[in-house]
């Protein structure tokens, strides 16, 4: 299938720039994929479409501050660093912005987002296919220690702020059950849950389960290829633990639902999966597992997720479990985005929220 097959046109006003009032205070569109319906709901409906004896998985993943601010310590060109991949301590793969002037050599002065200095510098060693660099700081002990210091919340570029005050995204652009740092993206599905609401899940015999992925720049990133099947998947750290494991056994055993909130869960659990009979296990690992129309999913039988980029993977994940093992499930993806389009629905990380079953 070619990639402008998932391309729409969104109006610019439909991105929300900031998190609404209450975290389960969204709207939520229903897709049946039965019989192709679309139901208008709101968030907290959500426990009404939940059944006794579901399993819900979640990623607790947690975003750190990977977006640092500096400048060139010859020219004093001003720089923004994107922290992607940890080598070892104090050396990481990053984004650079511009990118042209972070040469082999270059040492680059940081400074917190308010502009004071620092003493910490970042010297670019070497450069990737991706246009990345592999940056050495020095200065600190462990750059990780000083992120919450001198670095920013790592909003997507089509969040936009006027000031550096980024109190609010500190707390709303990450899960409540937020665990283990590493993703410079939230798992957006995940932050319409609010402590209340899933003790009023796990009060239906309802069960609340947990994976680790940690998720990177590529997720979102938007398919370059002229042909879908021709895209190279990015590969991002993941981790099950037992609990989870065995809850997702047991439920498929006993036909129960599993329920993924979010892409990134769906990509943990499948990528298992495929990789043991159908069968979840626990461990950890990496993934650069691509979904997109046909596939056949071996575990998640229902999706809460949000409403994503055009030509973006997470599109085409979507796409796919709307029909899987056919190529339909783009038409009613589509066409559910159409209507939560002219709707007003609130699209991306901030945005509103889709449940498809």
């Amino acid at each position: 299938m070619q990639t402008a097959a998932y391309d729409y046109h969104l109006p610019e006003e439909l991105i929300a720039q900031h998190p609404g009032p209450q975290r389960d205070a969204s709207r939520l569109l229903v897709v049946h994929r039965a019989n192709g319906s679309l139901v208008h709901k709101h968030f907290p409906n959500l426990l009404d479409l939940l059944r006794e004896g579901d399993v819900l998985v979640l990623n607790d993943s947690r975003v750190f501050n990977a977006r640092l601010r500096g400048a060139n310590a010859r020219s004093s060109g001003e720089f923004e660093l994107l922290l992607l991949n940890e080598n070892s301590i104090n050396d990481w793969w990053a984004m650079t912005r511009p990118g042209k002037r972070a040469r082999i050599g270059t040492e680059i002065h940081l400074h917190t987002p308010l502009g004071e200095k620092t003493n910490i510098t970042a010297r670019v060693l070497d450069t990737n296919e991706e246009g990345h660099r592999r940056l050495q700081f020095s200065g600190t002990n462990n750059i990780l220690n000083d992120l919450p210091h001198i670095g920013e919340v790592p909003l997507p570029p089509y969040i936009r702020r006027d000031s550096k005050n980024f109190s609010t995204d500190l707390e709303r652009y990450q899960t409540i059950y937020a665990n283990t740092a590493g993703s410079v993206a939230a798992p957006t599905a995940g932050l319409h849950f609010t402590e209340p609401f899933l003790e009023k899940i796990r009060a239906k015999n309802i069960y609340v389960h947990y994976v680790t992925l940690h998720v990177g720049l590529g997720t979102f990133a938007p398919v370059k290829t002229d042909r879908v099947a021709d895209h190279t998947m990015h590969s991002e750290k993941f981790f099950v633990p037992k609990e989870t494991s065995d809850a997702v056994n047991l439920a498929c055993e006993q036909n129960r639902r599993v329920i993924a909130v979010g892409t990134t869960s769906v990509r943990v659990l499948e990528s298992v999966a495929s990789k043991h009979n159908g069968k979840i296990v626990e461990g950890s690992g990496e993934t650069n597992i691509f979904i997109y129309p046909p596939y056949n999913f071996r575990v998640v039988d229902a999706l809460l997720t949000n409403f994503h980029l055009p030509r973006s993977t997470l599109l085409m994940l979507v796409s796919a479990f709307a029909a899987p093992t056919q190529t339909t499930g783009r038409e009613l993806v589509l066409r559910a985005y159409t209507e939560a389009i002219r709707e007003k629905y609130r699209f991306y990380s901030y945005g509103d929220a889709m449940f498809i079953l």
